[in-house]
């Protein structure tokens, strides 16, 4: 048995049992990692894949228990790496962090500046997608961090740790109705807008219908988008009103919109901040957590991560108060 078998069988799962596509991402040929997995399951006298002729179609339940161990090996494999590189070279390496646009683009910037600032040798790469494709990276090795906020039930097999709150504002021209009204906005008024938001599953977009049905309401959206920007131009179209998070409205530069506080309404989301379990954490990613959630100290990170539920970590950060965006 080889690692190099190992690693075959972990990424035919990870692309969808197609071994072409498997083969061009590790630079090798379809045949021999076909060869290199047919060796690996007649040492092991099992199927790992089912096939129909030359084509995989399914792992076999042995298949799903060797690898998930393999995983385990690889990572710990990893782990070894990452030890040897943090001893030998403390302040390089590469920092792959998966994300949506609004982190991206408003809540990580100013901490990815100061932290390219203090480790300009440290390469780091920036991935967005939704909330599946980021989880889907972290989990299989792809990101080193999965900062979200939506569907936090694809995060299982990750160490999620809480970083802040963050609540919305309706966006809308300055002389839209709603600016002009005599008393604090209400779902109400708000329903009798057409939307334009976020798509489900993206950036505390459940809170906005929750709120609704709470209200025995049926909101208008018209238009969705993963983009915080896209739905703001598409206000200026007069599509519609903006649902956004507050942080992505910027006073300097949208001084065609206003802001309509909206946090009465719905309720806070949690953005987090989520690694794998069994991840061997370089200093700089200590302090890459740290510096974007001041609470997330090392001791407090180590604690987290040696602990089994996503309720125990829970329970732990309840009587932290988190910074508010």
């Amino acid at each position: 048995m080889k690692l190099q078998q190992l690693r075959y069988i972990v990424e035919v799962l990870n692309h969808n049992l197609n071994v072409s596509a498997t083969a061009e991402n590790l630079f090798t040929s379809q045949p021999g990692i076909s060869k290199q997995v047919r060796m690996l399951e007649d040492e092991l006298g099992v199927q790992i894949f089912g096939r129909s002729g030359k084509h995989l179609t399914h792992v076999t339940p042995a298949g799903h228990e060797v690898i998930g161990i393999a995983q385990e090996i690889l990572a710990k494999v990893d782990a070894i790496k990452s030890v040897a590189a943090e001893h030998t070279l403390p302040d390089q390496g590469k920092l792959n962090i998966a994300t949506t646009h609004t982190q991206a683009r408003y809540a990580l910037p100013s901490v990815i500046k100061d932290f390219m600032h203090k480790y300009p040798q440290v390469s780091l790469h920036m991935h967005q997608g939704s909330p599946q494709q980021i989880s889907e990276a972290a989990a299989k090795g792809r990101a080193d961090f999965a900062i979200a906020t939506e569907a936090l039930h694809l995060y299982q097999d990750l160490v999620m740790l809480p970083c802040y709150h963050w609540n919305r504002s309706i966006i809308v021209p300055p002389d839209h109705p709603l600016t002009k009204l005599k008393h604090e906005v209400t779902i109400e008024d708000v329903a009798e807008f057409p939307i334009v938001t976020y798509v489900y599953g993206f950036t505390g977009r459940s809170e906005l219908d929750r709120a609704f049905s709470a209200k025995g309401l049926q909101p208008q959206v018209v238009f969705t988008a993963t983009d915080a920007d896209v739905i703001k131009t598409y206000v200026r179209m007069g599509l519609g009103i903006g649902v956004l998070a507050t942080m992505a409205y910027d006073e300097k530069q949208d001084t065609d919109l206003v802001a309509i506080p909206a946090a009465h309404l719905f309720a806070a989301s949690t953005t987090k901040i989520g690694f794998r379990k069994g991840t061997f954490l370089r200093g700089y990613m200590y302090d890459f957590m740290e510096a974007f959630a001041p609470h997330l100290t090392k001791a407090r990170v180590d604690e987290a991560a040696a602990l089994k539920t996503h309720d125990e970590i829970e329970r732990m950060f309840a009587d932290i108060k988190l910074p508010t965006q």
